[in-house]
């Protein structure tokens, strides 16, 4: 039995395999519905960046001497 099969290896992380994708076989259609989907998650993002400093800033006023 060989080792890759009892231990297998770290899930290829999932925006690595995504530009990694060939993009060929897509349609016009469908590649403009993967920008779509790419500016949705870069908002997200964005938002989620957003949130975190404020969270931080809150955080450090609370806690400043």
């Amino acid at each position: 039995m060989d080792l890759d099969e009892l231990f297998p290896g770290k899930p290829a992380d999932p925006l690595t395999q995504l530009t990694r994708q060939d993009l060929d076989p897509l349609s016009v259609e469908e590649l403009e519905e993967r920008i779509r989907t790419l500016e949705g998650e870069i908002e997200r993002v964005r938002a989620k960046i957003g949130a975190a400093v404020s969270h931080r800033a809150s955080a450090e006023q609370l806690f400043k001497k």
